[in-house]
């Protein structure tokens, strides 16, 4: 039966599931993919699970040809009207992301090397595609053993970033309270302006505008950037990005064009099992020597990010205890941002009208530094780095 794409497809897919479960159930304290790593990891140990189990679903080979056109999705996702009305949201953002990669760099390379330190930096500070672009990298290079450096930091980073984001994030608003008890607070409704998304007229009029019309945008846009990495040697990551940014802009692409089209779900899906698909090679030694060197990056990442987006706060006369968690988005990015700032602003606020007051300061800097650090800087990074392999 395992030989059927189908049951394979599923047994996988149950993995997800309970990595998905666990982290509904913990709040997104325990991240979905590092469940799905190590649970995937212990069943071909055991043998539960054969190794060629991926490619028998063909879930790795979909999640390959999807990548350019989700990378054009997630271009599609950077709002305008966030980025022009948080400047200081951005630079704490790019700050805490620069540092971290400077600190890991500097002090894991005479420990680990070279290759181990920028396979870590990558999708420290950044996201699922991020890490896939590390992954190809790696095993272009023949560094297909240290996808396990990657892997795991992209798995982990969650269980750093979040608590401490957290945790800032309720001093702040205890500020706030304080100021509201005080009677200098000003109830505004000017953040919940500045996330209304840009609303251009597209060029396609909306009854064209079927799942099938806007995913084949969206591959127009992965193809092109494809072409385009050919005639330039630049990775058709960084062109698929700026495709989606600037289509949106001008009005060919809507904004969050693989929702619209309903497929970005089973794409996510087929992006998780090309990561996943890298660890088959993995054994348990493997993996025991790499963990020090995956705990010292994220140690390092965690300190850069923090240090950075504090002293950018101070330099940018913004309070810390909203800076730093902005500058952590790094580690976790959307949707965890977003929940973040609601549980925040719910547990915090002792009356509906004081929740609305501490979402609506706290939600537009969080999703900023979100958009900027998971969905754009880290792509450029993870694409710069992985270049100088």
């Amino acid at each position: 039966m395992l030989n059927e794409p189908v049951f394979a497809a599923m047994l996988l897919i149950a993995l997800l599931a309970v990595g998905e479960l666990l982290s509904i159930i913990s709040r997104a304290r325990i991240p979905m993919l590092l469940v799905a790593l190590f649970g995937y990891l212990i069943l071909i140990w055991t043998g539960v699970f054969p190794k060629d189990l991926i490619d028998q679903s063909n879930l790795a080979a979909f999640g390959n040809v999807m990548v350019a056109p989700l990378v054009v999705h997630m271009g599609t996702m950077v709002p305008f009207r966030l980025i022009k009305s948080q400047g200081k949201a951005i630079l704490i953002a790019l700050f805490g992301m620069i540092c971290s990669t400077i600190l890991i760099i500097l002090v894991a390379t005479p420990l680990f090397g070279y290759e181990a330190a920028v396979s870590g930096a990558g999708p420290l500070s950044g996201g699922l595609v991020a890490t896939l672009i590390t992954f190809e990298k790696l095993e272009e290079v023949g560094l297909a053993a240290m996808v396990t450096v990657p892997a795991l930091v992209y798995g982990c980073q969650k269980l750093l970033g979040m608590p401490v984001a957290s945790n800032f994030l309720r001093r702040y608003a205890n500020k706030l309270q304080a100021s509201i008890d005080a009677g200098t607070f000003t109830f505004s409704d000017k953040a919940k302006n500045d996330t209304a998304t840009e609303n251009k007229k597209g060029w396609i009029p909306e009854k064209y505008q079927t799942n099938i019309i806007l995913l084949f945008q969206l591959f127009i846009g992965g193809a092109l950037a494809v072409w385009l990495e050919s005639l330039t040697t630049i990775h058709y990551s960084l062109w698929a990005l700026i495709l989606g940014v600037a289509g949106t802009y001008v009005g060919f692409y809507q904004t969050k064009m693989m929702q619209r089209a309903n497929t970005f779900g089973i794409s996510m899906v087929g992006l998780l099992f090309v990561i996943i698909s890298a660890m088959n090679d993995i054994t348990v030694d493997m993996f025991v020597d790499y963990l020090p060197t995956v705990l010292v990056i994220l140690a390092l990442g965690a300190i850069g990010i923090f240090a950075g987006g504090f002293l950018a706060s101070k330099l940018l006369k913004w309070d810390p205890f909203l800076g730093v968690p902005v500058a952590l988005t790094a580690m976790f990015g959307f949707p965890a941002d977003y929940i973040l700032a609601e549980e925040v602003s719910r547990s915090a606020g002792r009356n509906e009208k004081e929740q609305q007051a501490i979402l609506d300061e706290i939600l537009t800097p969080m999703l900023v530094g979100g958009f900027t650090t998971v969905t754009t800087a880290s792509i450029i990074i993870a694409t710069i780095l992985m270049g100088t392999l």
